[in-house]
Protein backbone atom coordinates (compact mmCIF):
# COMPACT_ATOMS: atom_id res chain seq x y z
CA UNK A 1 0.00 0.00 0.00
CA UNK A 2 1.21 3.55 -0.65
CA UNK A 3 2.19 5.62 2.37
CA UNK A 4 -0.77 7.29 4.09
CA UNK A 5 -1.37 8.72 7.51
CA UNK A 6 -2.90 5.88 9.55
CA UNK A 7 -5.27 5.67 12.49
CA UNK A 8 -6.16 2.60 14.54
CA UNK A 9 -9.28 1.38 16.30
CA UNK A 10 -9.90 -1.64 18.49
CA UNK A 11 -13.40 -2.68 19.53
CA UNK A 12 -14.42 -4.29 22.78
CA UNK A 13 -14.23 -7.75 21.23
CA UNK A 14 -10.63 -7.11 20.12
CA UNK A 15 -11.44 -6.91 16.43
CA UNK A 16 -9.26 -4.01 15.39
CA UNK A 17 -8.41 -2.09 12.26
CA UNK A 18 -6.09 0.54 10.88
CA UNK A 19 -7.03 3.02 8.20
CA UNK A 20 -5.81 6.00 6.27
CA UNK A 21 -7.07 9.35 7.51
CA UNK A 22 -8.49 9.85 4.03
CA UNK A 23 -10.91 6.92 4.35
CA UNK A 24 -13.36 8.34 6.95
CA UNK A 25 -12.96 11.76 5.32
CA UNK A 26 -14.08 10.25 2.02
CA UNK A 27 -17.14 8.63 3.62
CA UNK A 28 -17.98 11.98 5.22
CA UNK A 29 -17.56 13.82 1.93
CA UNK A 30 -19.78 11.36 0.05
CA UNK A 31 -22.37 11.25 2.86
CA UNK A 32 -22.31 7.44 3.00
CA UNK A 33 -21.38 4.50 5.18
CA UNK A 34 -20.47 0.95 4.17
CA UNK A 35 -21.83 -2.49 5.03
CA UNK A 36 -19.28 -5.29 4.70
CA UNK A 37 -19.61 -9.03 5.32
CA UNK A 38 -16.92 -11.42 6.50
CA UNK A 39 -18.10 -15.02 6.56
CA UNK A 40 -14.79 -16.20 8.00
CA UNK A 41 -15.22 -14.03 11.14
CA UNK A 42 -19.02 -14.31 11.23
CA UNK A 43 -19.62 -10.55 11.13
CA UNK A 44 -21.50 -7.83 9.32
CA UNK A 45 -19.31 -4.74 9.67
CA UNK A 46 -20.67 -1.19 9.47
CA UNK A 47 -17.96 1.29 8.48
CA UNK A 48 -18.97 4.76 9.69
CA UNK A 49 -17.29 8.15 9.87
CA UNK A 50 -17.80 9.59 13.35
CA UNK A 51 -16.32 13.00 14.14
CA UNK A 52 -13.64 12.52 11.51
CA UNK A 53 -12.66 9.04 12.69
CA UNK A 54 -13.58 5.64 11.31
CA UNK A 55 -15.91 3.62 13.50
CA UNK A 56 -16.11 -0.12 12.78
CA UNK A 57 -19.25 -1.67 14.27
CA UNK A 58 -19.40 -5.50 14.23
CA UNK A 59 -22.71 -7.42 14.19
CA UNK A 60 -22.75 -11.19 14.68
CA UNK A 61 -24.20 -13.41 11.94
CA UNK A 62 -23.59 -17.08 11.10
CA UNK A 63 -21.30 -17.01 8.05
CA UNK A 64 -22.74 -13.90 6.33
CA UNK A 65 -21.96 -13.48 2.65
CA UNK A 66 -24.36 -11.81 0.20
CA UNK A 67 -25.90 -8.38 0.82
CA UNK A 68 -28.83 -6.87 -1.08
CA UNK A 69 -30.03 -3.32 -0.68
CA UNK A 70 -33.10 -1.67 -2.15
CA UNK A 71 -34.70 1.42 -0.67
CA UNK A 72 -35.43 0.74 2.99
CA UNK A 73 -34.78 -3.01 2.71
CA UNK A 74 -31.52 -4.76 3.51
CA UNK A 75 -31.05 -8.52 3.15
CA UNK A 76 -28.19 -10.64 4.46
CA UNK A 77 -27.46 -14.16 3.20
CA UNK A 78 -26.14 -16.31 6.05
CA UNK A 79 -25.08 -19.94 6.47
CA UNK A 80 -28.61 -21.31 6.19
CA UNK A 81 -30.99 -18.33 5.98
CA UNK A 82 -31.84 -15.09 4.25
CA UNK A 83 -32.46 -12.43 6.90
CA UNK A 84 -34.33 -9.28 5.88
CA UNK A 85 -34.23 -5.91 7.63
CA UNK A 86 -36.35 -2.81 7.10
CA UNK A 87 -35.27 0.73 7.89
CA UNK A 88 -37.40 2.18 10.71
CA UNK A 89 -36.96 5.91 11.21
CA UNK A 90 -38.84 5.87 14.50
CA UNK A 91 -36.45 3.29 15.96
CA UNK A 92 -33.41 5.36 14.99
CA UNK A 93 -33.94 7.56 18.02
CA UNK A 94 -33.49 4.60 20.36
CA UNK A 95 -30.20 3.28 19.00
CA UNK A 96 -27.00 4.63 17.63
CA UNK A 97 -23.51 5.88 18.01
CA UNK A 98 -22.60 8.88 20.07
CA UNK A 99 -23.32 11.09 17.07
CA UNK A 100 -26.83 9.65 16.75
CA UNK A 101 -28.30 6.99 14.48
CA UNK A 102 -29.65 8.27 11.17
CA UNK A 103 -30.89 4.91 9.82
CA UNK A 104 -31.94 1.90 11.83
CA UNK A 105 -32.42 -1.45 10.11
CA UNK A 106 -34.75 -3.67 12.15
CA UNK A 107 -35.06 -7.40 11.49
CA UNK A 108 -38.43 -8.29 9.93
CA UNK A 109 -38.09 -11.69 8.18
CA UNK A 110 -35.93 -14.80 8.19
CA UNK A 111 -36.24 -17.47 5.51
CA UNK A 112 -34.48 -20.78 6.07
CA UNK A 113 -32.81 -22.12 2.93
CA UNK A 114 -30.44 -24.68 4.36
CA UNK A 115 -26.71 -24.36 3.75
CA UNK A 116 -26.86 -23.67 0.01
CA UNK A 117 -23.80 -21.37 0.07
CA UNK A 118 -25.64 -18.15 -0.76
CA UNK A 119 -23.29 -15.75 -2.55
CA UNK A 120 -24.30 -12.43 -4.14
CA UNK A 121 -27.90 -11.21 -3.94
CA UNK A 122 -29.98 -8.51 -5.64
CA UNK A 123 -33.53 -7.18 -5.47
CA UNK A 124 -35.47 -7.31 -8.74
CA UNK A 125 -38.66 -5.42 -8.09
CA UNK A 126 -40.08 -6.92 -4.91
CA UNK A 127 -38.32 -10.24 -5.45
CA UNK A 128 -34.98 -11.11 -3.89
CA UNK A 129 -32.68 -13.13 -6.16
CA UNK A 130 -29.60 -14.87 -4.84
CA UNK A 131 -26.77 -17.00 -6.16
CA UNK A 132 -27.31 -20.55 -4.94
CA UNK A 133 -23.75 -21.78 -5.28
CA UNK A 134 -24.30 -25.29 -3.96
CA UNK A 135 -26.98 -26.02 -6.58
CA UNK A 136 -25.29 -23.98 -9.37
CA UNK A 137 -28.32 -21.77 -9.99
CA UNK A 138 -30.02 -18.45 -9.31
CA UNK A 139 -32.88 -18.73 -6.85
CA UNK A 140 -35.59 -16.78 -5.05
CA UNK A 141 -37.33 -17.39 -1.75
CA UNK A 142 -40.37 -19.66 -1.53
CA UNK A 143 -43.08 -20.02 1.10
CA UNK A 144 -43.19 -23.77 0.37
CA UNK A 145 -39.67 -24.84 -0.56
CA UNK A 146 -36.16 -24.14 0.69
CA UNK A 147 -35.72 -22.09 -2.49
CA UNK A 148 -37.21 -21.73 -5.95
CA UNK A 149 -34.62 -22.18 -8.74
CA UNK A 150 -35.01 -19.65 -11.56
CA UNK A 151 -31.95 -19.94 -13.81
CA UNK A 152 -28.94 -22.17 -14.42
CA UNK A 153 -25.97 -21.79 -16.76
CA UNK A 154 -26.64 -23.72 -19.99
CA UNK A 155 -23.73 -26.08 -19.33
CA UNK A 156 -25.26 -27.28 -16.02
CA UNK A 157 -27.34 -30.40 -16.70
CA UNK A 158 -29.01 -31.05 -13.34
CA UNK A 159 -30.14 -29.39 -10.11
CA UNK A 160 -27.80 -31.08 -7.67
CA UNK A 161 -26.04 -30.00 -4.41
CA UNK A 162 -22.57 -30.35 -5.92
CA UNK A 163 -21.13 -26.84 -6.48
CA UNK A 164 -20.28 -27.77 -10.04
CA UNK A 165 -19.13 -24.39 -11.44
CA UNK A 166 -18.92 -22.23 -8.30
CA UNK A 167 -21.47 -19.69 -9.48
CA UNK A 168 -20.83 -16.62 -7.31
CA UNK A 169 -21.36 -13.13 -8.74
CA UNK A 170 -24.61 -11.44 -9.76
CA UNK A 171 -25.01 -8.14 -11.62
CA UNK A 172 -27.98 -6.01 -12.66
CA UNK A 173 -28.45 -3.87 -15.74
CA UNK A 174 -31.49 -1.62 -16.11
CA UNK A 175 -32.99 -3.20 -13.01
CA UNK A 176 -32.86 -6.77 -14.33
CA UNK A 177 -30.51 -9.69 -13.69
CA UNK A 178 -28.03 -9.54 -16.54
CA UNK A 179 -24.61 -10.94 -15.57
CA UNK A 180 -23.19 -13.76 -13.46
CA UNK A 181 -19.70 -15.03 -12.79
CA UNK A 182 -18.53 -18.60 -12.24
CA UNK A 183 -15.11 -20.06 -11.55
CA UNK A 184 -15.43 -22.66 -14.30
CA UNK A 185 -17.69 -24.24 -16.91
CA UNK A 186 -17.74 -27.63 -15.21
CA UNK A 187 -20.77 -29.91 -14.94
CA UNK A 188 -19.53 -32.31 -12.27
CA UNK A 189 -19.25 -32.10 -8.50
CA UNK A 190 -16.53 -29.55 -7.66
CA UNK A 191 -15.45 -29.67 -11.29
CA UNK A 192 -14.41 -26.00 -11.34
CA UNK A 193 -11.43 -26.54 -9.04
CA UNK A 194 -8.74 -27.91 -11.44
CA UNK A 195 -9.03 -24.94 -13.82
CA UNK A 196 -9.53 -22.18 -11.24
CA UNK A 197 -6.40 -20.28 -12.30
CA UNK A 198 -7.83 -19.24 -15.68
CA UNK A 199 -11.12 -21.10 -16.19
CA UNK A 200 -13.42 -18.37 -14.89
CA UNK A 201 -16.30 -17.05 -17.01
CA UNK A 202 -18.58 -14.04 -17.14
CA UNK A 203 -21.99 -15.00 -18.52
CA UNK A 204 -24.94 -13.02 -19.83
CA UNK A 205 -28.07 -14.39 -18.20
CA UNK A 206 -30.55 -13.52 -20.95
CA UNK A 207 -28.67 -15.47 -23.62
CA UNK A 208 -26.60 -17.84 -21.50
CA UNK A 209 -23.61 -16.92 -23.65
CA UNK A 210 -20.14 -16.15 -22.32
CA UNK A 211 -19.19 -12.46 -22.35
CA UNK A 212 -15.63 -13.15 -21.21
CA UNK A 213 -13.59 -16.31 -20.60
CA UNK A 214 -10.11 -17.20 -19.35
CA UNK A 215 -10.57 -15.25 -16.12
CA UNK A 216 -8.86 -15.98 -12.81
CA UNK A 217 -11.58 -16.51 -10.18
CA UNK A 218 -13.88 -13.62 -11.27
CA UNK A 219 -16.38 -12.02 -8.88
CA UNK A 220 -18.74 -9.06 -8.56
CA UNK A 221 -19.89 -8.13 -12.11
CA UNK A 222 -21.34 -4.59 -12.07
CA UNK A 223 -22.83 -2.38 -14.77
CA UNK A 224 -21.97 1.20 -13.77
CA UNK A 225 -21.61 4.39 -15.76
CA UNK A 226 -22.23 2.48 -19.00
CA UNK A 227 -19.34 0.10 -18.41
CA UNK A 228 -19.16 -3.50 -17.26
CA UNK A 229 -16.90 -3.70 -14.22
CA UNK A 230 -15.45 -6.89 -12.82
CA UNK A 231 -13.10 -8.09 -10.12
CA UNK A 232 -10.58 -10.65 -11.31
CA UNK A 233 -10.00 -11.92 -7.80
CA UNK A 234 -7.26 -14.38 -8.63
CA UNK A 235 -5.06 -11.56 -9.95
CA UNK A 236 -6.15 -9.03 -7.33
CA UNK A 237 -7.47 -6.49 -9.84
CA UNK A 238 -10.42 -4.25 -10.61
CA UNK A 239 -11.14 -3.79 -14.28
CA UNK A 240 -13.56 -3.41 -17.18
CA UNK A 241 -14.84 -5.95 -19.69
CA UNK A 242 -15.36 -4.93 -23.32
CA UNK A 243 -18.76 -6.48 -24.05
CA UNK A 244 -17.94 -6.66 -27.76
CA UNK A 245 -14.57 -8.38 -27.67
CA UNK A 246 -14.83 -10.01 -24.24
CA UNK A 247 -11.45 -8.53 -23.34
CA UNK A 248 -10.83 -7.81 -19.64
CA UNK A 249 -8.65 -4.77 -18.93
CA UNK A 250 -7.44 -4.16 -15.38
CA UNK A 251 -7.78 -0.60 -14.11
CA UNK A 252 -5.68 -1.22 -11.02
CA UNK A 253 -4.06 -3.96 -8.99
CA UNK A 254 -4.70 -4.17 -5.25
CA UNK A 255 -2.98 -6.02 -2.38
CA UNK A 256 -5.52 -8.77 -1.84
CA UNK A 257 -8.04 -11.19 -3.29
CA UNK A 258 -10.54 -8.68 -4.72
CA UNK A 259 -14.13 -9.61 -3.89
CA UNK A 260 -17.06 -7.32 -3.05
CA UNK A 261 -17.66 -4.16 -5.09
CA UNK A 262 -19.88 -1.09 -4.94
CA UNK A 263 -19.75 2.49 -6.19
CA UNK A 264 -20.51 6.06 -5.23
CA UNK A 265 -19.83 8.77 -7.77
CA UNK A 266 -16.35 8.23 -9.19
CA UNK A 267 -15.30 6.02 -6.28
CA UNK A 268 -15.23 2.21 -6.23
CA UNK A 269 -15.16 0.46 -2.86
CA UNK A 270 -13.41 -2.90 -3.24
CA UNK A 271 -13.22 -5.70 -0.68
CA UNK A 272 -9.82 -7.30 -0.14
CA UNK A 273 -9.16 -10.71 1.38
CA UNK A 274 -5.94 -12.03 2.87
CA UNK A 275 -6.30 -15.49 1.39
CA UNK A 276 -3.73 -18.03 2.51
CA UNK A 277 -1.90 -20.50 0.30
CA UNK A 278 -4.15 -23.56 0.38
CA UNK A 279 -5.67 -26.16 -1.89
CA UNK A 280 -8.51 -23.76 -2.66
CA UNK A 281 -6.34 -20.75 -3.47
CA UNK A 282 -3.16 -22.38 -4.74
CA UNK A 283 -1.88 -21.73 -8.24
CA UNK A 284 -3.43 -18.27 -8.74
CA UNK A 285 -1.40 -15.09 -9.26
CA UNK A 286 -2.40 -13.38 -5.99
CA UNK A 287 -0.90 -16.20 -3.89
CA UNK A 288 2.45 -16.18 -5.66
CA UNK A 289 5.46 -15.56 -3.36
CA UNK A 290 6.07 -11.90 -2.65
CA UNK A 291 2.52 -10.70 -3.34
CA UNK A 292 1.15 -8.51 -0.55
CA UNK A 293 -2.30 -9.55 0.68
CA UNK A 294 -4.34 -7.70 3.26
CA UNK A 295 -7.94 -7.87 4.46
CA UNK A 296 -10.01 -4.71 4.27
CA UNK A 297 -11.68 -2.28 1.89
CA UNK A 298 -9.95 -0.02 -0.63
CA UNK A 299 -11.38 3.15 -2.18
CA UNK A 300 -10.33 3.53 -5.83
CA UNK A 301 -10.70 6.50 -8.19
CA UNK A 302 -12.52 5.13 -11.24
CA UNK A 303 -11.03 7.75 -13.55
CA UNK A 304 -7.38 7.33 -12.63
CA UNK A 305 -7.19 3.97 -10.87
CA UNK A 306 -5.53 5.76 -7.96
CA UNK A 307 -5.96 4.64 -4.37
CA UNK A 308 -7.98 7.17 -2.36
CA UNK A 309 -7.75 5.43 1.00
CA UNK A 310 -8.24 2.12 2.78
CA UNK A 311 -9.19 0.33 5.96
CA UNK A 312 -7.29 -2.80 6.95
CA UNK A 313 -8.56 -5.31 9.51
CA UNK A 314 -6.32 -7.11 11.96
CA UNK A 315 -5.77 -10.86 12.08
CA UNK A 316 -9.24 -11.48 13.54
CA UNK A 317 -10.72 -10.86 10.08
CA UNK A 318 -9.01 -12.38 7.05
CA UNK A 319 -11.68 -12.57 4.36
CA UNK A 320 -14.26 -10.14 2.97
CA UNK A 321 -17.17 -11.14 0.77
CA UNK A 322 -19.64 -8.30 0.12
CA UNK A 323 -19.31 -4.51 0.18
CA UNK A 324 -22.37 -2.24 -0.05
CA UNK A 325 -22.64 1.54 -0.01
CA UNK A 326 -25.37 2.80 2.34
CA UNK A 327 -26.18 6.06 0.60
CA UNK A 328 -27.61 9.01 2.49
CA UNK A 329 -26.74 7.75 5.96
CA UNK A 330 -23.57 7.97 8.00
CA UNK A 331 -24.55 6.41 11.33
CA UNK A 332 -26.57 3.25 10.50
CA UNK A 333 -27.48 0.57 13.02
CA UNK A 334 -28.69 -3.00 12.54
CA UNK A 335 -31.05 -4.44 15.15
CA UNK A 336 -31.47 -8.21 15.22
CA UNK A 337 -34.41 -10.06 16.70
CA UNK A 338 -32.69 -10.97 19.97
CA UNK A 339 -31.93 -7.36 20.88
CA UNK A 340 -34.19 -6.01 23.63
CA UNK A 341 -35.00 -2.79 21.79
CA UNK A 342 -36.81 -4.79 19.08
CA UNK A 343 -39.45 -5.78 21.64
CA UNK A 344 -40.74 -2.21 21.64
CA UNK A 345 -40.38 -1.32 17.96
CA UNK A 346 -43.57 -1.67 15.91
CA UNK A 347 -44.52 -1.05 12.29
CA UNK A 348 -48.29 -0.56 11.89
CA UNK A 349 -50.55 -0.25 8.85
CA UNK A 350 -51.78 3.21 7.91
CA UNK A 351 -54.33 4.39 10.43
CA UNK A 352 -55.03 6.66 13.34
CA UNK A 353 -51.92 6.68 15.52
CA UNK A 354 -52.94 9.71 17.57
CA UNK A 355 -53.15 7.62 20.74
CA UNK A 356 -49.69 6.12 20.38
CA UNK A 357 -47.27 7.99 22.69
CA UNK A 358 -44.46 9.65 20.78
CA UNK A 359 -41.78 7.95 22.86
CA UNK A 360 -42.54 4.53 21.36
CA UNK A 361 -40.69 3.40 18.26
CA UNK A 362 -43.68 3.29 15.91
CA UNK A 363 -43.56 3.87 12.18
CA UNK A 364 -46.80 4.19 10.23
CA UNK A 365 -47.32 2.36 6.93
Amino acid sequence: MPNHEESAETTGNQLGSVHTASFPALLQQLGVSLAVTTYQAGKLVLLRSVSGHLNTHFCDFPKPMGLALRGPRLAVGTRNSVVEFHANDAAAGFAGTGAGCDRCYVQRLSHVTGNIQIHEMEWVGDELWFVNTLFSCLSVRSSVYSFEPRWQPPFISALAPEDRCHLNGLGLRDGEIRYVTALGRADSAGGWRPAKKDGGVLLEVTSGEAVATGLSMPHSPRWYRDRLWLLESGSGTLGVVDTGSGQYEALTGLPGFTRGLDFCGRVAFVGLSQVRESALFSGIPITEPGRERICGVAAVDLETGGLLGWVKFDEGVQEIFAVRVLAGCQQPEVLQEEEAIVDGVFILPDGDLRRVPAEYGVRQG
